[in-house]
């Protein structure tokens, strides 16, 4: 049974929203849907509708936690900007400076990689997701630091992606630098995480958001079957690439962050350290993919999709303006009802 949408917040400019949003929800089986459009300053529209698990009654609320996939990057990517600017790494400095007793087991390629090179997919090194088979789960043992550490170990000595021009995509330069991070830190990645969260009032988590509360969202899959309480191992490994959940109001305040510091408005990073996150390398900088579309618009945006969840995020700075969609089901028809929505709010917000 699935509850009628119904949103959380209404206004005059945002009830032709909230009624369209209805009928994506409904004509593409989303089963919770949730979605903001935000400036640097305030929230435009904010909406969650729907039920967190198929089947039941568990109406949707305003704090829902989400699991944002690789929109997790443009976290881990924020924080490697504070640690370089408190001069405690530089983007230039090489994984294998901090890590010297692992280089005699992993490919020469790597010997050079740096920071920067990790978070910006340009290490060449092989592409991972949760879907992989190998490494099995029994090859490492210990805590999550320590079989990311293994992990590590095991990718750093992998044959490499043939050399291209351009990117090379691997959510496993994220893990390399997430280690990075805590090395010169001397804190676990979560807790890095947690330090930002506490810096902008931001609740994080890690994994399934009902592990932790069963009355969480439960993410869907293929089928829309519920995903029960639990971590996914390869998930964990994946953490600083991949495995953060958070509320969409929360969320807002990380992406508000980001329109107040690309445009010199922030106390935490310089603008050009802003506009270095989003656009200092072609393609992909750190954490953010960018484009510029046919009226001249540079925009930056992330997708997540860690199996069960699907989010996306769209920075517009000339705008000033954000868009934010979350979903507790990740299928085709989420995918396509998500980008059907967004034409939507780009057309009312942003403009053709």
């Amino acid at each position: 049974l699935v509850l009628p949408f119904s949103g959380l917040f209404f206004n005059v400019s945002a009830q032709s929203t909230l009624a369209f949003a209805d009928s994506i929800g409904s004509a593409y089986r989303i089963p919770e849907l949730a979605y903001a459009v935000v400036s640097s300053s305030e929230v435009i529209e904010l909406q969650v509708m729907g039920v967190k698990k198929t089947g039941t009654l568990r109406a949707a609320e305003l704090n829902d936690k989400f699991r944002i996939g690789s929109n997790t990057k443009a976290i881990t990517g924020f924080i490697a900007a504070q640690l370089v600017k408190q001069k405690k790494i530089r983007w230039n400095t090489r994984f294998f400076d901090l890590f010297p007793e692992l280089k005699a087991t992993s490919n020469q390629v790597y010997y050079k990689v740096t920071l920067l090179d990790l978070l910006t997919f340009r290490s060449r090194l092989i592409p991972y997701t949760y879907t992989n088979e190998v490494p099995a789960r029994d090859q490492f043992t210990g805590n999550e630091t320590q079989q990311r550490y293994q992990f590590s170990a095991w990718f750093f000595g992998q044959k490499p992606q043939k050399n291209k021009k351009g990117l090379h995509f691997s959510n496993l330069g994220y893990i390399a630098a997430g280690q990075m991070l805590e090395k010169v830190s001397g804190k676990p990645y979560k807790e890095l995480v947690g330090d930002l969260g506490a810096q902008l009032g931001i609740s994080f988590g890690f994994g399934n958001p009902n592990t932790a509360d069963t009355l969480q969202p439960w993410g869907h899959g293929i089928g829309l079957a519920p995903e029960g309480p639990g971590d996914n191992y390869k998930l964990d490994w994946l953490l600083p690439a991949g495995n953060i959940h958070v509320s969409l109001p929360g969320y807002c305040k990380f992406i508000q962050l980001q329109l107040a510091g690309l445009a010199g408005r922030s106390e935490l990073l310089s603008k050009e350290e802003f506009q270095f996150l989003h656009f200092g390398l072609p393609e992909f900088a750190v954490g953010w993919f960018w484009k510029t579309d046919e009226n001249n618009r540079t925009y930056s945006y992330n997708v997540g999709n860690p199996g069960t969840f699907l989010t996306k995020v769209f920075v517009f700075k000339d705008s000033d303006r954000a868009i934010v969609l979350f979903a507790n089901a990740q299928t085709p028809e989420t995918d396509a009802g998500l980008d059907v929505l967004l034409a939507e709010l780009k057309r009312k917000y942003i403009g053709p």
